[in-house]
């Protein structure tokens, strides 16, 4: 689980944009988790803080083109800071970590749409490769299928293993949520009850799919 930080930096770092809601440190701290030093790392949005942190830690940040002939990697070249520390590579053998998210622009999250986006990224992968997908919609509708459970059945689909989810906390959790308390009729709106039902989203579900399976994985299927 990814926790919020309980004090404000010393110096905060205004224009810094977040992830999907998570934090540069945090996604800093999964590139490095899942790659090593000169690994290739493709994040679908080119999103500035994915690429920033990818050559920070000396991994090579790349970029999706597509076009007519086809869809096709590009290194991107290292900021001026960090030309000398950057090991360069070639994405020929694939891609070590995507970094990507669901649902794709303003498209419902579905079995459907889960399963084509996965079988477009699945060859981008080298074996022992890994994708990590954050959810940026809203719950399902009651009835429905969760999200978690719809992308992972979409990803064993195309051949992907489930590794691991994630849960990134957005906000600093109060020790007490008086929403959940019970009120009584008598007793008057004090901004207690749940927002059309719901709790108010605080957390952002991440998983993780590898190409291959962890010596521990083998052994649990």
């Amino acid at each position: 689980m990814l926790l919020p930080h309980s004090r404000s930096p010393r110096v905060p770092r205004t224009g810094v944009p977040h992830w999907h809601g998570l934090s540069p440190s945090h996604l800093a701290y999964l590139i490095r988790r899942y790659t090593h030093v000169g690994d290739v790392v493709l994040d679908l949005d080119a999103h500035p803080v994915a690429i920033a942190a990818t050559a920070y830690l000396r991994r090579v940040p790349a970029q999706l083109i597509t076009g007519r002939p086809g869809s096709r990697l590009r290194i991107l070249p290292p900021a001026p800071q960090h030309g000398a520390r950057r090991a360069e590579r070639r994405p020929d053998a694939g891609v070590d970590l995507i970094l990507a998210s669901l649902p794709e622009e303003a498209q419902p999250l579905t079995y459907d749409s889960a399963a084509m986006a996965m079988t477009a990224w699945r060859p981008l992968l080298r074996p022992g490769g890994f994708l990590l997908v954050g959810l940026t919609s809203g719950p399902a509708r009651p009835g429905d299928f969760s999200h978690r459970t719809t992308v992972i059945a979409a990803a064993r689909t195309v051949g992907l293993f489930y590794h691991q989810h994630i849960p990134a906390v957005l906000v600093p959790l109060p020790e007490h949520e008086p929403r959940t308390a019970p009120e009584l009729p008598n007793e008057a709106d004090e901004n207690r009850r749940l927002l059309d039902g719901r709790h108010l989203p605080a957390f952002r579900d991440l998983l993780v799919f590898g190409t291959t399976a962890t010596g521990e994985e083998s052994t649990r299927a």
